[in-house]
Order: structure tokens, then sequence, then C-alpha cells
């Protein structure tokens, strides 16, 4: 929220400094985020007429003025394109000094005496505008100081506010929170209304506005204006206002409804009632229904939007303005509109919410809709608009037409605040006083009152625009803030804390995390939001989870898996000149609940996953070892030192998804059961993400690779072990992981470990065939095994793998 610093003290007298307000505003929670100056140093500068301008002689891009200073007349050299004779402007007098440090002297130009400086509004520091000078009103007072005439100095304050201040998007809402700070009021607003003329708009009264979109726009309200001054021009003093709140005045029926929605926070518009047909219907929009825009912009809206529409072509027919967002091209107001069409409703905020983002827009009114507006503000609103124009402009005003669903209008209830509980939760006993005078100059009604218990306190009743307060907690944080955080004094709490011993049947998450980080990789946290092109993509979008208000259209998707996040950021640092990437991530992702529970859809299922990706030299840059590049078996060895944190036995079977390098990857298993995946991207995958780099990669559901055994103690054997080496010849397809599930079935208990020393093919091996040579270590806790033990355990070995897998022993 953006506004000028003298239109804030217009609303709240208050003798505090500039910096002593601004330090307020942050002390009171309405963050200060810029403040810009504006006007400042301006003596000498005045009011002045061009009297005649004549061509320079020696440039064609200069002029010759004979200005009127109210003091005299002066010559003037000017460059400025707008320079002509009767226009008012403002004349930096010989000694001025103007912001920059720049002096004003008597000078020559191109041989030509030149005594002073006709300005533009840069030149001043009020504005940006340098196109050419700053042109005043005709009945500007010619010598009179600019500094007053134009109401400077003068300040841009910018505040970052937070989503539940929504009152805050207007300046008497920023006033009240200033008042009650600075021990100040505010002033009352001059909104009285205004009688209707006879004879004016007929059809724009009574049941000209219909409600057709239920409880979404309880309240909409509405006048005609005829006889306006089409050539009306925007005053200074609101062009002004609205230049320094960051807005740029347009023409005068349009400035009016910006500058009461800056002042009060209600969004308006203006229509030009020449170009509508009575009566107005509020309604859904229609699935495939276009309507072209202030901006230029035909956008195609279905059913989900909201729409002004007039009866023009049948009842209803016709969109004429997009509901709380943006009005329509067809009907706006032009320099010609004579008879104009004012309206203010409220949209409640979940009618709004994201909509304009759907449609790839952002509009102050649409910001303020979906935070919400007060629901009693659009007939103040159209009052105020009314006399602002009638001041201006003249006309005839109709009666003002409103059409509301009492029902579904927002009211905010009582709130208790009791007076031990205030004490209790801030740790300091504020006044009674005190609590009341800030209350009230928030502009909340406050009674004295006791609670069913007999706790006594007051009962508070929020104005309807802060709908924030609901709870006495609500109360409780603004009478904090307004007395001041820092007369609150600092406590410890108190209270028996509760160790809890972290469970030894799972390795905790920082464990896994160090001991990734003990192999080099970085971690990495990205958005659980993503691009669904991204996740189509990969292939792996079928159960995503769509976001009904995303933050944009990249992040419009709940991720279902983590590496297509965390290849993207491998993607950008490779980009960027990383030859070597190393990057996990631990984090949920998230799948479509699919059950056919009854009522309301159930909320996404989501696990907790950990992957890593991995591009680049195996090894950093170094002398002593030759470089090459990491591949499958280098990330496998990361993650089995993972598993060997939870004692875990891992096995990988070839596998073949889309996004997988066929002959490079497999599913990982744990006890039979699948919980993740192995292996390097497909290049079809690398080269649609524009990756120059081969990447490895794995990602698994964190839980079942976290679950351990806990550890128990058992005596070592003191017999000696046995090792017998053999060596099988088996087809190439069968993995390791095969034979060895089968080996340990059939060795029975005595076998203590199993080795893979060595691997084979070539001369003597069949093609298509492999040699794999074992080691079985065998141990027994209660004598020692003898040569007829272990040859029975070497026999059953060698039948179960010719049986299971049609191994042959090498010759």
């Amino acid at each position: 929220m953006k506004f000028s610093e003298n239109w804030l003290r217009h609303h709240v007298p208050t003798t505090a400094s500039r910096d002593e307000l601004v330090a307020t505003l942050t002390a009171i929670g309405l963050e200060v985020e810029e403040v810009a100056a504006l006007g400042d140093s301006l003596d000498g500068v005045v009011v002045a007429q061009i009297l005649s301008a004549s061509k320079h002689p020696e440039a064609d891009r200069l002029q010759i003025c004979e200005v009127d200073t109210g003091n005299g007349t002066v010559q003037i050299v000017c460059g400025a394109p707008n320079a002509r004779a009767g226009l008012k402007a403002p004349l930096a007098t010989v000694g001025t000094v103007l912001p920059g440090e720049l002096k004003i002297k008597p000078a020559k130009l191109r041989g030509v005496e030149s005594f002073g400086m006709l300005c533009s509004a840069k030149e001043l520091a009020c504005d940006s505008d340098s196109a050419g000078l700053l042109e005043l009103p005709d009945d500007a007072p010619v010598g009179a100081p600019i500094a007053g005439y134009l109401g400077l100095p003068d300040a841009t304050i910018e505040l970052k506010l937070t989503p539940n201040r929504a009152d805050c998007f207007s300046v008497r809402g920023i006033a009240y929170d200033v008042a009650a700070a600075l021990g100040s009021e505010v002033r009352p607003l001059e909104a009285s209304p205004v009688a209707a003329a006879d004879g004016v708009a007929p059809g724009f009264d009574g049941d000209a506005v219909l409600l057709e979109a239920g409880a979404k726009v309880p309240r909409f309200v509405g006048r005609a204006i005829d006889g306006i001054d089409a050539a009306a021009k925007t005053p200074l003093w609101m062009a002004d206002r609205l230049r320094r709140s960051g807005i740029r005045p347009i023409s005068f029926l349009v400035d009016v409804t910006q500058y009461v929605m800056l002042e009060l926070g209600q969004p308006m518009h203006a229509f030009d009632r020449d170009t509508l047909q009575a009566p107005v219907v509020v309604r859904p929009a229609r699935d495939g229904e276009s309507l072209a825009l202030l901006d230029g912009r035909e956008v195609t809206l279905d059913d989900d939007f909201l729409v002004v529409a007039d009866s023009r072509g049948g009842h209803g027919a016709r969109a004429v303005a997009l509901g709380g967002i943006m009005g329509g091209l067809d009907t706006r107001v032009t320099d010609a509109t004579a008879n104009v069409f004012l309206e203010a409703a409220h949209w409640i905020p979940s009618a709004i919410i994201g909509r304009s983002r759907k449609l790839g827009m952002h509009t102050d009114a649409g910001h303020r809709f979906e935070r919400g507006v007060d629901p009693e503000l659009p007939r103040i609103a159209v009052e105020y608009a009314t006399r602002l124009i009638l001041d201006v402009a003249g006309g005839r005003p109709g009666p003002v037409i409103e059409a509301v669903r009492e029902a579904d209008l927002s009211r905010p209830q009582p709130v208790m605040l009791r007076r031990e509980r205030l004490a209790r939760v801030l740790g300091v006993r504020v006044p009674d006083a005190e609590v009341e005078r800030i209350l009230r100059a928030l502009g909340l009604q406050v009674e004295p009152a006791s609670d069913a218990d007999g706790a006594e306190g007051w009962r508070v009743q929020a104005p309807a625009r802060r709908f924030d307060i609901e709870i006495e907690e609500d109360l409780i944080e603004e009478v904090a803030r307004i007395h001041g955080y820092d007369a609150i004094p600092t406590t410890l709490p108190v209270g028996a804390s509760r160790l809890v011993a972290p469970a030894e049947g799972r390795v905790d998450d920082a464990s896994l995390r160090r001991q990734m980080a003990s192999r080099g990789y970085l971690e990495a946290v990205n958005y659980a939001f993503v691009d669904a092109g991204l996740l189509e993509a990969w292939g792996v979008a079928g159960d995503g989870v769509a976001l009904a208000n995303p933050l944009s259209a990249e992040l419009g998707v709940m991720r279902t898996r983590l590496l297509p996040g965390l290849v993207a950021a491998l993607g950008r640092n490779a980009a960027r000149q990383q030859a070597r990437v190393r990057l996990f991530e631990l984090g949920n992702v998230f799948a479509r609940d699919r059950s056919d529970a009854a009522g309301e859809a159930p909320a996404p299922i989501q696990t907790l996953h950990v992957a890593a990706v991995a591009c680049g030299p195996v090894h950093a840059e170094q002398w002593g070892q030759p470089e090459r590049a990491v591949g499958f078996h280098d990330l496998k060895g990361d993650l089995q030192s993972l598993a060997a944190l939870a004692g875990a036995e891992l096995e990988f079977r070839p596998s073949h998804p889309s996004w997988a390098h066929p002959g490079r990857s497999a599913d990982i298993f744990r006890d039979g059961r699948a919980i993740g995946w192995i292996g390097q991207l497909h290049p079809r995958l690398q080269r649609a993400l524009e990756l120059d780099v081969d990447v490895v990669a794995f990602e698994l559901a964190l839980e079942p690779l976290a679950e351990r055994a806990i550890p128990k103690a058992r005596p070592l054997s003191k017999y000696p072990s046995v090792r017998r080496d053999l060596a099988f010849v088996v087809a190439e397809p069968i993995g390791w992981g095969e034979l060895a599930a089968s080996v340990r079935a059939a060795a029975g208990p005595s076998l203590r470990d199993l080795v893979l020393f060595d691997r084979y093919q070539g001369k003597g091996v069949e093609s298509g065939f492999k040699s794999l040579a074992m080691g079985l270590i065998m141990q027994d806790e209660s004598r020692t095994l003898t040569d007829r033990d272990v040859d029975a355990v070497v026999a059953e070995v060698t039948a179960a793998l010719q049986r299971d897998h049609g191994a042959t022993v090498r010759g």
C-alpha cells in the first residue's frame, strides 16, 4: 500500500515528525518498506505564467519566454516542448537551490540571457515526469510559493501489509491505527447522503440491479449521474494524491473511482450510462463467454468467474465487467462521457481469490477483494464519489440503487476481553483507561462487562472493516501492538519440560542428512509446488493434485516426486558452469486420495521421500586419480551407505520407467517391498530438460529405508569360520540379487556372510553368459564346522542355483 504522508495527516492530525510517524507505523505492525521525500528545499520556486514564447534564433529546440513572476517580468530560455504563451508553470528564480544541489544562476544559452528556470515535476522532486514543464491550473496564483500551492513538502510511504490487515489498504484504515498509536483521533468523513434529483436516468432506479450470484455478491450499490461536464479536469490536489500513491491520473471520472478506493478501501467502477441497458445483473459467467477488458485484452471465461451484465440483447445477456477485477471496454467512460453509472459492490474473497492469476493479470481491485473489503462500504463510497463528482463536474444525481442479501452479509460478533486474561498473556497490567482508549481509537465499540464465569473485562464490538477480530486473542494482540511491544517485559516461559528420547527403531532425519553431506552432497530445498508441464515431461503427472489458488502458473501442482524439482535445480547449477553437482533433498510428495469417502474431497496423501542427483566427475579435480564421470554404481554406493545406518539390505532389480535409461535403471527393494528407484535419466528426458550432462539419481520412500531393528547384544562365536569360494556360470540377465537370495535360503543359519568378488565374461565363457565368483563364509556358535558340514552346505547351494537359475559350476 502506497500513499501520501500529507494525505494521511489530513485524516489523522498529529505533530509527530516524519521519522516518528514511520517508526510508529513499523512498530504497530504496518511495516514501512520505502519512504521517498517529495518537494524538499523549494524556497525560491514560485508559480509563474509565460506571457510570450518565441523561437530561439540559434537553436530549433529552444524558446525565449517572457515570464510573469508576480513580482515583475523575466526572460527565460526554455527547451520544454510544452512551453507556450499563457501556460502557468513552476519557476525557479535566480539563487534557488533545487533538489540535487542544482543552483540557479543567470546564464547565456546560445547567446541569449536567461534569468531562472521553468521546471518539470522531476526537477522539483515531486514526480518522475520529466517530459515537459509541470502544467498548473489556470487559477493558480502567479507569484505564490510553489511548495504551499502543491502541498509540499510531502513523502510517499509504502507499507508491506500482512494478509490479515486488509483494512489498511486504504488511507483511512491506516489512519485509525496511527490515531491509536499517537493519541490522536481520525477526522469524520464528509460522506453525507446526496439528495436525488427528479427525472434522472429513467430505468436506473428501483429494481435496476439484480443479484443472481447467490452469496458470492451479497451487496451491489449503483447510482446514475447525468449532465456531467465532460471537459472537467481532475483537480490538482486529487491528481497529486493519486500520483504520490503510485497511480497515474487518466481522466476525472476514472480518477474519482481510484481516489475513493485509495481513501476508503472500496474499489469502484464508472460506466458510461449511455452504453448500458437496465436492469444490471450480477451473475456467474457462462462457460466460454468472452469479454473485452479495459486494458484491451479479450478474455474467455468459465462459470468460476462472476460478471456484471446489462440487458442489451436480453436479460443479463451482455457481460460488461469482470466482477471484482476489471471493467469492460465497451462501457468504459471516455472524455465525451456526460452520463455515468457508478458501481460499488461487495464481492466475498472466495469468489475472487485466484481469478486474476488464472487470467495472468493483477489489479488493485482484485487484490483488495481477495483479502476482504468492508461489506458496509459500498453505499458510503457511492455517496462520497457522488459528492466529489458534483463538486468538480456538476451533474444531476439519480437515486442510490442498492440490492442486498442481508442474510449473506458477514457481521462481526461481540468479543469478550477479560482483564485478567489480558494481563496474564502480556505479562504486564495495562491500565483500564488505556485499554479502552486504544480500542476506541481503533474504531471499536467498548463497554464494561463480565463473562458467564464472572470474569470482568470489556465486551468489544469490532466494525465491519475489522473482520480479522474474531476471538479474545485478536483483541489482546491489538492492545499489545498499540501499547507497544517494547513496553511489554521479556519473560521466559516456565513449566515442566518433558524430554522425549528419539525412537531407536528408526534412523532420524538429521543422521540421514549428515550421512549424505559426508558423501559430498549439498541439501536442496525446493518448492512443494511445481509446473504441471514438468511432471508431464517426466511422465509422473497421473496422481498430481492441482492447486485451486496457485502462487503462479509455474507452481500450479503439488509434486508427486522429488526428482523433477531436484533435477531442475541441478540443471540451473550446471547451466552456470558448475561441472560437478551433488544435491539431495528430504521432503514430502503428494498424491490424490482415490478413496471412495463420501462428502468433501479427501486431503492429498503425503509421503516423506529422500532423493539425490549427481552429474560430472566422480571426484573433485585432483592430480592423484584420473578423471571419470559419476555412474550408476557410484550413486549405488552412496545409497547403500544410507541403508547401512539402518542395517538394511537393499535389493536392486532391473526396471524400465519412462524417465530412465534402458539398462541403467533399477527398482529398489527392502525385504521384498519396492521402496524406490535408482539409475540414469533417459537421454530423451535430458534433452527435453535441456541438460548437457548425464545425470544419475535415486529416490525412495524414507520410512521403509529408515526402519531398523533395535540392536541386541549377543556373544561372538569362539569357533573358527570357514570360507569356500565358488564360481558359477549363469545367463547374463540374471542379477546378483536373485542369486544371493537363493544362496542364503539354501545355506541355512550357518552362513555368516556372502561376498561377490569377481565377474568375468570372455574366453571360456559362452556368449550370453557370465561367470560370478562368490565367497561363502560359514560359522557355528556351538562347535567347529567339519569338512562334511561345509561340503553339505556347498552341495545345497550348488543344487539350488542349478535348480532356480540354471547355473553351472565353472570348471
